[in-house]
């Protein structure tokens, strides 16, 4: 976790969608997910696009940490968030 907070500090909108994403996973209640995709968008929209792609390896750096760590539905519901961010990764 100490790494990520490192290469976050200066990154506010960063911060918050770790905050909102690792929040959503701890409760793995499924109708979160558009909360995730949006706290993903916004912070996408509010970020340079040179650093868009970096950030969105470190939520899914992060995301994955969660996954590995929790266990039934927070477990899926990482799992769909991962999912997403791979979408949003995927080329064009």
């Amino acid at each position: 976790m100490k790494r990520i907070e490192a290469y976050t500090c200066g990154m506010p909108h960063l911060d918050a969608c770790l905050g909102i994403l690792r929040r959503l996973i701890a409760k793995g209640d499924p109708n979160g997910v558009p909360l995730a995709e949006r706290a993903i968008a916004e912070y996408l929209e509010a970020t340079p696009v040179a650093a868009r792609r970096s950030g969105l390896r470190l939520l899914q750096d992060d995301v994955l940490k969660q996954r590995d760590a929790v266990i039934g539905d927070r477990r899926d519901f990482a799992e769909i968030v991962n999912a997403y961010i791979e979408k949003m990764l995927a080329p064009p």
